[in-house]
């Protein structure tokens, strides 16, 4: 099994219980709008995506949060690594819900993606990620990428700081593509 970072489809997001994100969707609707912000709503921003983004989260984090820590603020790896819920828009600062999953306890954190995004961005640039090389796509597409040979194989054409550490590398492209995914979907993205 393991854990998985997955989209959010617009019957999930509006689903209650256990099998759904309805009771997230309400609460974060209701503290948007106390900031003035308008409410967020899946069905009208996008309709389903074209399959799904699904990647496993395996390898060890330990390199990838010390790269981290020394190219982000704290508060910048605080927003890039403590989300359990990630929305398709801008959010000035990362809002907590009072309302739990599986994975996230007794609050879910929301966080904008294209300050995920951005953040995603600088330790590409970092670690000289080619990210051009790297695929784009759904259901495991990076998380097969880079265990059956496709890291490999580029490492060789294009060697950089990110060939030196492939699980730092993992989870710089895993949050790239995750928030340019939800981005590009308008659908949330969250930990299965």
């Amino acid at each position: 099994m393991g854990l998985y970072l997955v989209s959010v489809t617009a019957q999930d997001w509006s689903q209650l219980g256990e099998d759904g994100y309805g009771d997230i969707a309400a609460v974060l609707n209701t503290e948007l709008e106390r900031r003035g912000l308008p409410p967020y709503g899946l069905r009208q921003v996008a309709g389903e995506a074209p399959g799904w983004f699904e990647e496993k989260v395996s390898p060890s984090m330990d390199s990838f949060v010390a790269l981290c820590r020394t190219r982000l603020t704290d508060a910048e790896v605080s927003a890039l690594l403590d989300w359990s819920v990630l929305v398709p828009f801008a959010l000035e600062e990362e809002i907590v819900l009072p309302v739990g999953t599986a994975y996230s306890g007794e609050e879910t954190v929301v966080a904008g993606a294209p300050r995920v995004l951005a953040l995603a961005e600088r330790l590409a640039d970092a670690v000289e990620l080619p990210v051009d090389a790297i695929p784009a796509g759904e259901n495991l597409t990076l998380s097969l990428w880079f265990l059956e040979g496709g890291a490999e194989r580029t490492a060789r054409a294009r060697p950089g700081p990110w060939a030196e550490d492939r699980d730092a590398a993992f989870y710089v492209a895993l949050y790239l593509r995750a928030a340019q995914y939800a981005i590009r979907h308008g659908c949330p993205m969250t930990y299965s």
